[in-house]
């Protein structure tokens, strides 16, 4: 009898999941276009003028997000005088991957870069939050021609002590991760998801309807709440991989993060020593600032931004006319 309520209890938490989805995916479409490539597809939202004089800014989300969370702060107002490139990185939004283990930064940079050359992207200014510091990192170090600049906010570049929570790694488990994926995890992060939200971006508060406006609830789809998981699980190892190449950045890099407030990604493991080692980082540590760094200080991430398009600019000009 125990059994049967466990099985019965388990069908019905996969019902509830199923119809979760499908209202969620309603309630927050694709945006934009897919690109297809190989071993996946990429979700991109195109705006801004395509005949903007300059590199296009490509932007790229953190973990537990989506392209949306780089749109609301910062993509919007760049668009309005530069071509600006928000992806949803695979497995993650409305983006696809074949595999939960191509989760790693050079794996999905290559993914990236194979999306941007089909969108005859050319050159781009990168910015980068958290998870994706890592991935901006080794797509300047992979691919060098398509990285003119590298804005990290908030950045993970070197292995840390400690895990990325146990929830994490049963999710990432076979068999047991995709039962508790498609049964308890939209159940109950639908429960949890505002204060856990909320803890990130201490110890400012969140703005009103973020959530909402960001489409959070995506990462509940038990799809991507596995990838989510592989992409956490795996980065540890990931950056102990790439560490000793970060000297051979040749791109301009602009690291902006918070100080001892941010208790998502320490800015003495991370920010500190990757701008110490990368021969033309500049870094800006911002006092009592957590780590949604592009929501507590948008008009200094922008002006970095734009500083980093007006130095290049004039050296692509020089390199022409030689």
């Amino acid at each position: 009898m125990i059994l049967t309520g466990v099985v019965a209890a388990l069908a019905i938490l996969a019902l509830i999941t199923q119809a979760g989805v499908f209202l969620l995916e309603r309630t927050y479409p694709a945006q934009g276009k897919i690109v297809e490539v190989a071993g996946g597809a990429l979700h991109v939202v195109d705006i801004g003028p395509r005949d903007a004089t300059g590199p296009a800014i490509v932007m790229i989300h953190g973990a537990s997000s989506n392209l949306e969370s780089m749109r609301q702060p910062l993509g919007g107002r760049l668009a309005e005088k530069h071509r600006v490139i928000l992806i949803d990185r695979p497995g993650h939004g409305w983006s696809a991957r074949a595999r939960n283990e191509d989760s790693t930064p050079d794996t999905q940079g290559r993914m990236i870069e194979e999306a941007l050359e089909k969108l005859g992207i050319v050159s781009a200014v990168f910015v980068v939050h958290s998870w994706a510091g890592a991935l901006g990192a080794r797509m300047a170090l992979d691919y060098p021609q398509r990285v003119a600049g590298l804005v990290m906010l908030a950045p993970v570049a070197y292995p840390w002590p400690g895990g990325v929570g146990q929830y994490n790694r049963i999710i990432s488990t076979p068999v047991i991760g995709w039962l508790l994926a498609h049964t308890i995890t939209l159940p109950l992060g639908t429960l949890l998801a505002e204060a856990g939200a909320r803890g990130v971006f201490l110890p400012q508060m969140m703005p009103d309807g973020f959530i909402q406006r960001s489409a959070t609830p995506l990462l509940l789809r038990p799809h991507e709440f596995i990838a989510n998981a592989h992409d956490l699980v795996d980065l540890k190892e990931a950056v102990r991989e790439q560490a000793p190449r970060y000297a051979g950045i040749s791109a301009p890099v602009v690291v902006i993060s918070g100080d001892g407030a941010d208790k998502t990604v320490s800015t003495s493991i991370h920010s500190r020593p990757f701008a110490a080692i990368v021969p033309n980082a500049k870094l800006i540590v911002l006092p009592d600032v957590g780590h949604m760094v592009q929501h507590a200080a948008p008009e200094l991430v922008i002006s970095e931004i734009e500083a980093m398009l007006g130095r290049i600019a004039p050296g692509r000009a020089a390199a022409a006319e030689r």
